[in-house]
């Protein structure tokens, strides 16, 4: 079973669904009750956390390599789009915003990102909308940072340029669509 995993290198950059971008930094043989078990050991700066994953846990948790160039032009091209807001109560959004965040999955946290974004001369979000927009959009630029090899502010600050170029025309229509 661990021949099919995606084989990780010490110093390789992986994502943890639900945790974001980490860095493989040991690997680890342990036995534990009884059993030889061979462990990533992955350092997750941000949050001052060291995670150990069974190698043969890898593909079910959903632990990847950093997004392709071509799935990560996808998640900056869906920044571009018109956000999607549905009627329906927040709490059932913030649950589906928190799935698409923790699901580790590049575009949909663009996704979250492009819908939560709110430029300067709208009307003010509240506490939890603006929790969610920043864990999305730190999770977004902490996998951007490291492919680009740059920081997370730097990153950051690529994609709220993309959604403040884009996301104006949106707002500026919304009175001539009805």
């Amino acid at each position: 079973m661990a021949s099919n995993a995606p084989a990780f290198t010490v110093g390789d950059y992986v994502v943890y669904p639900k945790h974001g971008v980490g860095r493989v930094i040991e690997l680890q043989n342990e036995e534990i009750a009884g059993m030889q078990l061979e462990l990533y050991v992955l350092r997750f700066e941000k949050e001052r956390m060291t995670l150990r994953v069974p190698t043969n846990k890898v593909e079910s948790i959903g632990m990847r390599k950093l997004s392709s160039d071509k799935t990560l032009k996808e998640a900056m091209e869906t920044l571009k789009g018109k956000p999607k807001v549905k009627r329906t109560m927040w709490s059932r959004r913030a649950q589906e915003y928190e799935a698409k965040i923790n699901s580790g999955e590049i575009v949909l946290i663009a996704e979250v990102t492009r819908d939560l974004f709110r430029p300067e001369d709208q009307p003010e979000q509240s506490y939890s909308e603006r929790q969610i927009f920043e864990a999305a959009s730190s999770r977004l630029a902490r996998e951007l940072g490291a492919m680009e090899e740059t920081d997370e502010a730097t990153a950051l600050e690529k994609i709220l340029e993309v959604l403040r170029e884009h996301a104006p025309q949106y707002y500026d229509n919304d009175e001539d669509d009805s």
